[in-house]
């Protein structure tokens, strides 16, 4: 069989991207996987050791070069990071690309000229014109997906409905049959509130949307079981009961999730018609530069990457 090509961005030229793609393609057991396509600055990429291997090819838009530092996050290095993602894009919609990694960009940064851009999986939503995605968080040991993604935390309540609930459930379940290959795969879902809400007596979001939608869900034959306290649905004993964890907002899944797992974790975009991941960290301008940062997170993306889009 001809092997995938897995495109990787570079993400923000001033963070870690460059150093953490070049250690991941260095390493024996990454470089067989596939063919790949690197979007980034290919003096950077050189300065950080990249040796010219015949399975990976960079393509370099050449935006603002030799203009920017690493550590040193500017308007130019998030007008760079946009245009890596952009070139991407195109690479996936011409079909020179199978699937996607993306190293780190800087929201901040990339707004100073964009001001509409939400994150890497918004942007790739709206560019696919994909009806429903989720932020799936990927380790051998469990899988989690937040409802709502890169929203205050203000306003998160009003967007726990039913309709939204019901559909992240019904999704986690059809990705979790069709790429992972669970026949029945078996989902726990967190509550909103502290104690779940003990029954109302501590907001009432569990009582009128989200048991209504786990009620809807296993209507549709999913297994599915909830609303937990979240407090205490990461334990060792409930990890083992599931093989996907459905949790109400950012922190309350990534907290305990990076917490476990933060080197290993990966960042899986649902619902695109390919496959994206990325690793499950940010830019560390604090450390670019400084051969400190660990690749293994982007090793897991690349890794997932190519099984899933095999």
């Amino acid at each position: 069989m001809t092997k995938k090509t897995i495109g990787i961005t570079m993400g923000d030229p001033a963070g870690i991207g460059a150093e953490i793609i070049v250690k991941a393609l260095t390493h024996r057991s990454i470089r067989p996987l596939a063919n790949f396509t690197i979007f980034g600055d290919t003096k950077l990429l050189k300065a950080q050791g990249l040796q010219s291997y015949r399975n990976v090819t960079i393509v370099d838009p050449i935006t603002h070069p030799n203009k920017w530092k690493l550590g040193k996050p500017s308007t130019l290095t998030g007008e760079a990071s946009l245009n890596y993602l952009n070139h991407a894009i195109a690479a996936i919609k011409n079909q020179t690309i199978d699937g996607l990694v993306t190293a780190p960009l800087s929201k901040k940064t990339v707004c100073l000229s964009y001001k509409h851009f939400q994150g890497h999986t918004e942007y790739l939503q709206e560019a696919f014109k994909s009806k429903q995605i989720g932020m799936l968080f990927c380790v051998k040991e469990i899988k989690t997906l937040i409802i709502t993604r890169h929203l205050p935390l203000k306003d998160v309540a009003a967007q726990i409905k039913r309709k939204k609930v019901f559909e992240a459930i019904v999704l986690t379940h059809q990705y979790l049959k069709k790429y992972f290959k669970l026949k029945n795969p078996k989902l726990g879902i967190s509550g909103l509130n502290p104690h779940a809400g003990e029954e109302g007596e501590i907001g009432g979001e569990e009582i009128t949307q989200i048991i209504p939608a786990i009620k809807e869900a296993k209507k549709k034959k999913i297994s599915i079981q909830g609303p937990f306290a979240a407090d205490t649905l990461f334990t060792p004993h409930q990890l083992n009961r599931f093989d996907a964890i459905i949790t109400m907002y950012h922190d309350q899944g990534l907290t305990p999730i990076k917490a476990l797992y933060f080197h290993k974790l990966v960042n899986l975009t649902i619902g695109l018609p390919f496959i994206r991941t990325s690793p499950s960290h940010g830019t560390a301008f604090d450390i670019a530069g400084q051969n400190k940062a660990d690749p293994t997170s982007l090793m897991e993306a690349i890794r997932l990457t190519a099984k899933l889009s095999s």
